[in-house]
């Protein structure tokens, strides 16, 4: 994964408000307060707070990820320690100068800051990323591929579904409100009727090359910014950039069986990325509500059923709900009030086929009132339990 070089001029922890060292629950946290505070939906023709909508969620795609995130730390790092500075320009890609190193450092040790020499990858990885890709190291006229206009921002967002409809599975319609392609261009930041050319300048590479003592750098060319593509008449309703923020509905296949605090990957519909590059993803985050009769044990579903303390110790065959209507259950004679019998296949749909099961645990109910002779009839069998021998509390307390 390159590490974008323009990240080095942004510091996305200050963004975010969260110290160098935040956990990733702090970045979530911190995120999830801001997005919400600057939504576009909350500041409606605000266009500061638009602005700082795109920051911190930009921010949060880089720190949220942790492979991103260390190459991040490590470039900054990098940059901070002062062991590698361009010229007159200054940094990484400044004009004039160039890059030089100072105090006799080699650019091939760069590796060792990262556990491994530049042949080994560790630095060529990060190399790749600054200048564009490809491989770091003592490579003479080093080439880099052009600076394409980036993928966009993955979003997130959140539904929540009935118990019973998460089970069985739903379309849900979401409304989202986030960059997306521009309705006039397509996508491309030119007017209507016109396309980018290809740039004369670098004739499409994005890149020019320069030597520099036995060296040989490419950086953006200033003319398209890296990009390769010059627009003559940008669209007037992106100014160029292809996107424009609005509000779009998005139709979600939620799956059978979602379990709740599960998140749906939706390809390609986060972010509009500028210019025609690719779109982020959508993270659907589903929260499911309880159901009063059933409750959940991954694909197993489990329900309490009330019976009568005759039912119990006689046994009888009673009829229990599922999810597709109700079916019969034996209940064995002898059974122990608190039970659990299980109903196969009568559970969560699996992905791999087939369902769980319904786990059934019987529970004796206490009438609130009994007629005299429903009264007499229990003390008689009272006194007949306790001349049998019968102590139910003869193991309890020992």
């Amino acid at each position: 994964m390159a590490v974008q070089r323009e990240w080095l001029d942004r510091d996305f922890y200050a963004d975010l408000g969260v110290a160098s060292d935040a956990s990733a629950a702090d970045i979530k946290k911190a995120y999830r307060k801001l997005a919400a505070q600057l939504h576009p939906d909350r500041n409606p023709g605000d266009t500061a707070a638009e602005d700082r909508f795109k920051k911190v969620s930009e921010a949060n795609s880089v720190l949220s990820d942790a492979e991103k995130r260390k190459e991040y730390d490590e470039a900054r790092a990098l940059m901070a320690s002062g062991r590698f500075r361009g010229g007159s320009g200054g940094g990484f890609g400044g004009g004039g100068g160039g890059y030089t190193t100072t105090g006799g450092f080699d650019i091939g040790d760069l590796g060792d800051l990262f556990g491994g020499g530049a042949s080994a990858g560790g630095m060529g990885d990060i190399f790749g990323g600054l200048f564009g890709g490809g491989s770091g190291g003592r490579t003479q006229g080093y080439t880099p591929q052009a600076q394409r206009p980036r993928r966009g921002n993955d979003l997130e967002t959140e539904t929540t579904l009935a118990f019973r409809d998460a089970i069985a599975g739903n379309t849900v319609s979401l409304k989202v409100t986030s960059p997306s392609p521009c309705t006039s261009c397509h996508g491309s930041g030119a007017k209507a009727g016109t396309s980018p050319r290809t740039c004369t300048n670098c004739n499409g590479s994005g890149f020019l090359n320069r030597n520099q003592g036995h060296f040989g750098f490419s950086e953006p060319d200033p003319e398209c910014q890296g990009t390769g593509t010059r627009i003559d008449e940008p669209c007037t309703e992106c100014q160029g950039t292809g996107v424009q923020i609005r509000p779009r509905t998005i139709n979600v296949r939620i799956p059978k069986g979602v379990e709740d605090g599960q998140r749906i990957r939706l390809t390609g519909q986060g972010e509009a990325g500028r210019r025609g590059a690719p779109s982020g993803d959508l993270y659907v985050t589903v929260h499911i509500t309880p159901d009063p009769l059933f409750s959940r044990s991954g694909n197993d579903l489990k329900v309490t059923m009330p019976v009568s303390f005759g039912e119990l110790v006689l046994g009888t065959t009673a009829k229990v709900p599922t999810l597709d209507g109700s079916v019969s259950i034996k209940i064995p004679p002898h059974t122990a009030d608190g039970r659990t019998l299980r109903l196969k296949g009568r559970g969560v749909p699996k992905r791999s086929g087939g369902a769980g099961d319904l786990l059934v645990t019987v529970k004796c109910a206490v009438p609130p009132k009994l007629d005299d002779a429903a009264l007499d009839a229990l003390k008689s069998y009272a006194e007949a339990e306790k001349a049998s021998g019968f102590d139910p509390r003869a193991d309890w307390g020992r």
